[in-house]
């Protein structure tokens, strides 16, 4: 199993906390929805889910 970090940009509100708690700079606002900058970055800490208050951001298990 593959790990991967998944935003629901429906349920992003933009408000940046997860941008905030991201140790590598993976996540940044643009145009009122978090994205995701640099994928090479990202450890898969989870601390952008964690911090998330609308769910909108989570790491994913998955095939290749």
């Amino acid at each position: 199993m593959v790990k991967k970090l998944v935003i629901n940009t429906e349920w992003c509100k933009g408000c940046g906390i997860c941008a905030a708690f991201c140790p590598k700079e993976v996540l940044a606002v643009v145009k009122e929805k978090v994205t995701i900058v640099d994928k090479s970055k990202c450890i898969l800490c989870g601390q952008c889910e964690q911090r998330c208050p609308d769910y909108a951001i989570y790491i994913k298990e998955c095939e290749e």
